[in-house]
């Protein structure tokens, strides 16, 4: 991600006043307000598919000839399709009930008193992303449902589709009568850095950051707001020797088929030492015959030369890419253990027939989510239920997991009297 000079641009401070004002008013509006403001957006982006496709061709050649990564110009590169998923995304959004004003149950009861809770909105939301223009969409879709008012930071190398696409769905808000600056976007005109945003904590209740764990860490170490840190890839599957060739297989490959960004993506398989070779190499050859680049620690390197010798330093890094490093245990007690030291965190799995094995494996692996003979992978928007996602979170500190609606939520206590002490 390109960052900008430091500067003492007030431009932050301005748009994180004017969400926090934005955001007063969007918490207290109906529940039907805010879904027909993302119906709206969603109409919007759709007929302004020729003017965003236009802006993101801008934004691609001069990123082409800025020699920016190729992994980051797919990010960027937007197509109808991603803007249809987008919109899709958006539509399931207005569909889904109302999260917010949710009554619940709480343990603690005061004398001559009844004490409930309910879900209400965290106030304003900043949003760091790095290329993924479509995504800061679906990151409004996602504030608006829930009564937060958000502040987009896109990286320079997505400005003219950033503008593009926040413009229009500023409007659609307008247009149903919500406030424009519960939309707000910090472009690199403003000559504003990360720091600038995420240090605005009078204002700003949560800061996600989205992209490379550079970017990620970037802003856990800088911000002085909250930050739920996103993640994405360095998954592991552990490889059992009571599972199948064809599970491991399936799981490996399904798991890489959410593009652009692979979120849960298994780019880890940890194999047992009595593993047969032949099943390694068929499985090998089975993956490169679908585009994948295969790795492998030393042992493994010098029993099969043709795989590339992975890095110390891979074992603890994702590749967001199509590629996959194999290495070779003992046991599942040093699985769990190499899992827990070196994967990002949020979804590992096992593949298993072993009814033991799943549960030890899955009462010892620290992740926010284990999969059992079944792909990990991540989908914002599921066929089955009303879940949507944007993303996926490993900190312990927040909401951890599948980043949904609740997790753009608080809780707040109420405790109703009859006036004697």
């Amino acid at each position: 991600m390109t960052i900008e000079a430091f500067d003492d641009s007030p431009e932050p401070m301005k748009s994180a006043k004017r969400a926090y004002q934005a955001s007063l008013k969007l918490g207290i509006t109906k529940g039907t307000e805010r879904s027909l403001a993302i119906l709206a957006m969603a109409q919007s982006l759709e007929r302004s598919f020729d003017d965003i496709l236009e802006a993101n061709t801008l934004d691609l050649e001069a990123s082409r000839e800025m020699a920016v990564p190729e992994l980051i110009l797919d990010w960027l590169k937007l197509t109808p399709s991603r803007l249809e998923n987008t919109v899709k995304v958006l539509l399931k959004l207005w569909e889904v009930p109302d999260p917010l004003r949710e009554i619940r149950s709480v343990s603690y009861q005061q004398e001559d008193t009844q004490s409930y809770a309910q879900l209400m909105p965290l106030g304003v939301i900043g949003f760091i992303y790095e290329a993924f223009p479509d995504l800061g969409a679906i990151a409004a879709g996602f504030c608006i449902k829930t009564g937060n008012s958000i502040i987009l930071k896109g990286s320079t190398e997505a400005s003219n589709s950033n503008k593009a696409i926040i413009s229009v769905l500023q409007t659609a808000v307008t247009e149903v009568g919500l406030p424009k600056n519960c939309i707000e976007l910090i472009t690199a005109e403003h000559g504003t850095s990360i720091r600038d945003l995420i240090t605005q904590d009078q204002y700003v209740n949560l800061v996600i950051p989205y992209g490379r764990s550079s970017l990620v860490q970037q802003v856990v170490r800088q911000g002085t707001c909250p930050v739920l840190k996103s993640t994405m890839g360095n998954c592991y599957l552990y490889w059992s020797l009571n599972s199948s060739l064809e599970m491991a297989r399936w799981m490996i490959l399904d798991s890489h088929k959410n593009e652009p960004d692979p979120v849960n993506a298994i780019e880890k398989v940890l194999v047992h030492r009595q593993t047969l070779a032949t099943s390694l190499s068929t499985l090998y050859n089975s993956l490169k015959e679908k585009g994948f680049e295969i790795k492998g620690d030393a042992e493994l390197v010098a029993a099969f030369p043709q795989l590339q010798l992975a890095k110390d330093s891979e074992w603890g890094t994702p590749y967001l890419t199509r590629t996959v490093a194999f290495k070779v245990v003992d046991n599942l007690e040093l699985a769990i253990a190499w899992i827990n030291q070196y994967s990002n965190g949020h979804a590992d799995s096992i593949a298993t027939e072993s009814y033991q094995e799943s549960r030890q494996f899955t009462l010892a692996v620290n992740s926010a989510s284990v999969y059992v003979n079944a792909s990990p992978r991540f989908s914002r928007n599921p066929e089955r239920g009303e879940s949507v996602f944007l993303g996926m979170s490993n900190h312990k500190g927040h909401k951890r997991g599948f980043i949904g609606l609740e997790t753009l939520t608080s809780v707040k206590q109420i405790i109703q009297g009859n006036g004697r002490g």
